[in-house]
């Protein structure tokens, strides 16, 4: 285990390697630059450009971006926070990020997972169309459709949670409230992606002839469906974790903006509006590390799920 948690982190590390690589190229390919603003003042525009090395051919220019990447100097934000370091800036948006993602997480595995469980047992009843759906209302709409009808109707006119998310610091009542919207809106489509995985394959589990033999072997259906099938199920849904959780992070760029959230994906927005390159490399490099931690994380979680790894593994 340890040499394979060894060998993965050697591969995040290349590849965040490559993923800053390609978005400074991707960034310094954009059209316009912050020291193109026709406002900003001579001396000042100098500064900037002898700062970056923007004076210089690009590719001495990525030489010292990598250089003050691997010190983990980001450098300090342009426009965003003028002269604030990036830093600072990251770490302070992050923590909102997280909680906002976490929390999405947290509500839509159980739901989903619980509505597949009842789809399935539930098969060609009134329950199963009934989340049929449900599953196909909310993959066919976009999050942000949702966020926008969760604000009108939730908020505006039944005046029942927050329309924006609550400033307050830590962790409060009013600020869980105000959080509850977003991540409703960052959930349904996710619920449905899982919902529909998992019925599909615990229908296919529950047909299977290790079924036939368990219940030959004198467990009722219930204990059947409980030991086997649902853990069964329960491994190739697995391989959705990944997509899901990145769908959840790249869906939270969009969602902080309509919510008003002061997190990470708000301010990549701002930041690529701005052209304030610095930021936006930076914002990118951690999104891209929680990632990768998280793919890892799955990754390990399916020894737990599935024990034919362990062993696969040991030998």
């Amino acid at each position: 285990m340890l040499r394979y948690i060894s060998q993965r982190f050697i591969a995040m590390v290349i590849t965040l390697f490559l993923i800053i690589s390609l978005l400074f190229f991707l960034i310094h390919a954009m059209p316009g630059s912050i020291v193109d603003d026709p406002l900003l003042p001579a001396d000042i525009r100098e500064r900037v450009e002898a700062k970056y090395h923007l004076d210089k051919p690009l590719v001495v220019q990525y030489v010292y971006f990598l250089g003050d990447f691997l010190t983990f100097d980001f450098g300090d934000s342009l426009k965003v926070q003028p002269k604030v370091p990036v830093f600072n800036i990251i770490k302070d948006k992050l923590p909102i990020t997280i909680q906002l993602n976490i929390m999405a997480l947290l509500f839509t595995l159980p739901i989903g997972i619980m509505c597949g469980i009842i789809a399935a047992l539930k098969k060609n009843t009134m329950t199963d169309h009934g989340i049929n759906i449900m599953v196909v209302l909310f993959i066919s709409v976009p999050s942000f459709v949702f966020a926008a009808l969760l604000q009108y109707v939730v908020a505006f006119k039944w005046d029942l949670l927050p329309i924006l998310l609550s400033t307050d610091q830590g962790i409060t009542w009013d600020k869980l409230k105000s959080m509850i919207l977003p991540v409703l809106a960052l959930s349904f489509g996710e619920i449905a992606i899982i919902t529909r995985y998992l019925r599909a394959e615990l229908c296919e589990t529950l047909n299977s002839d290790y079924m036939l033999l368990a219940r030959m072997k004198g467990l009722s259906h219930m204990q059947a469906t409980m030991r086997h099938a649902i853990r069964n199920s329960f491994i190739p849904l697995s391989n959705i974790l990944i997509p899901m959780i990145l769908a959840i992070m790249s869906g939270a760029i969009v969602i902080e903006n309509i919510f008003s959230v002061p997190g990470l994906g708000s301010l990549s927005l701002n930041s690529i509006n701005s052209l304030d390159h610095p930021v936006t490399i930076a914002v990118m490099f951690f999104y891209s590390i929680i990632a990768l931690i998280s793919i890892l994380i799955v990754d390990l979680s399916y020894g737990i799920i599935d024990p034919r790894i362990r062993m696969g593994g040991k030998k």
